[in-house]
């Protein structure tokens, strides 16, 4: 394990400088909780009013696994990769959260601190896709939490395990929040060379100051345009997610993302409305209160408008989505602006060469999203046998 400070103790609440989170609720798998006393959480507010200082832990993760199966019906992708649990990035919303319950740990401020490291996962890569009966589907890279999340940085996990798909031509998808997807713009060119990269970079507001407090160690709205617009030059098949949307928070902003994304150069875009499940419904309140305290209950009841009076409801497809009249105009809302801003279009040549963007036939549309395994599958026929490819 390597630290770049450490968490002095497990009862460190309130304000926390950089970190979404400012409490660590309990964990839904204990049945003993500690609970600390508003009181406390006060004298801890005046004692630090810009916040205490709680680093970043990083441990080991010793899983013998890589490759995901993914059976979630209502999710666009089967197979995931992801290099680390936990995410630094913090951001307020994720609803990866609760899987640090699995870990004894909170989904609070341990989620954004206690970050665990899949150190193997590049050889664990290596042999899952050099199994006879891989057929090089398409893997989600970040199906969890973001693969660029800082640590990233050092560790290079998730750069690691990209030289692996370019070496046998294996198709990825990436979504993330960070520009540092760009340090990997050499194996992602290369992969779309073949048509099997594409990113998605999700953003979620185009305004710094409440990105500071939902997205507190993600990069900036500007930075993340900026990725959108080099992924893009670069060749990249690029979308944008605006995931999530937050009926009375970032709501009103779709429009001016989407055309923002357009103008960057993203082909594409799409979005899932707030999710929260188990813990995150008192992360998000105590959240509201604290940055928002003069809009926490209309938030709230919005949210609840978009979930059939609850913060949340699991089933399948309605969760990305949510229900009642609400959801259906936000759905309303981005279909229109989506399609004014050119995006999800088929981007025809005409005869002099410019270009004629016309609505894409779904069917089209479909078959031109979906990653292509050729490249994957020709250097397995060529590799057969070979010690270096496909031993």
């Amino acid at each position: 394990m390597f630290e770049s400070d450490e968490i002095k103790d497990g009862l460190t609440r309130g304000p926390v400088r950089g970190r979404g989170a400012g409490i660590n609720p309990g964990n839904r798998y204990e049945s003993v909780r500690l609970h600390i006393l508003g009181e406390h959480l006060d004298e801890q507010a005046r004692e630090h009013p810009c916040g205490q200082q709680v680093r970043t832990q990083v441990h080991d993760d010793d899983s013998k696994s890589i490759l995901n199966r993914v059976d979630s019906p209502d999710l666009g992708f089967h197979w995931t990769v992801n290099p680390y649990r936990g995410c630094e990035h913090g951001c307020i919303y994720c609803y990866a959260r609760p899987g640090h319950e699995y870990l004894a740990l909170s989904s609070g401020l341990d989620f954004e601190t206690r970050i665990f490291a899949k150190r193997e996962a590049p050889r664990l890569l290596r042999q899952a896709l050099c199994r006879p009966s891989w057929q090089g589907e398409r893997i989600m890279f970040s199906g969890v939490t973001d693969c660029y999340q800082p640590v990233e940085a050092k560790l290079q996990i998730t750069r690691e395990c990209l030289k692996v798909c370019n070496e046998l031509g294996q198709p990825v998808s990436v979504v993330t929040k960070s520009k540092l997807v760009l340090r990997d713009l050499d194996l992602l060119k290369q992969l779309a060379l073949h048509n099997a990269a594409s990113v998605a970079v999700s953003i979620t507001t185009l305004d710094n100051a409440l990105a500071a407090k939902m997205e507190p160690r993600a990069s900036s709205p500007r930075e993340r345009l900026e990725t959108v617009r080099t992924l893009s030059a670069a060749g990249i098949p690029t979308s944008v997610m605006v995931a999530p949307i937050i009926p009375a928070l970032n709501e009103s902003e779709v429009p001016a993302i989407l055309a923002a994304a357009a103008e960057a150069g993203a082909r594409d875009a799409g979005y899932v409305l707030l999710r929260l499940p188990h813990q995150i419904k008192a992360l998000f309140e105590e959240w509201l209160e604290r940055h928002f305290p003069e809009r926490a209950a209309k938030v709230l009841n919005a949210i609840r408008e978009t979930r059939g009076g609850e913060l949340y409801r699991a089933e399948f497809f309605e969760r990305q989505r949510g229900t009642g009249v609400r959801a259906e105009q936000i759905a309303a809302t981005f279909a229109v602006f989506k399609r004014r801003s050119g995006l999800g279009r088929d981007n025809v040549l005409k005869e002099d060469g410019s270009e004629d963007s016309r609505p894409a036939d779904p069917r089209r549309a479909e078959s031109k999203s979906r990653l292509s395994s050729a490249e994957f599958l020709r250097r397995r026929a060529l590799g057969a046998g070979q010690l270096g490819l496909f031993g």
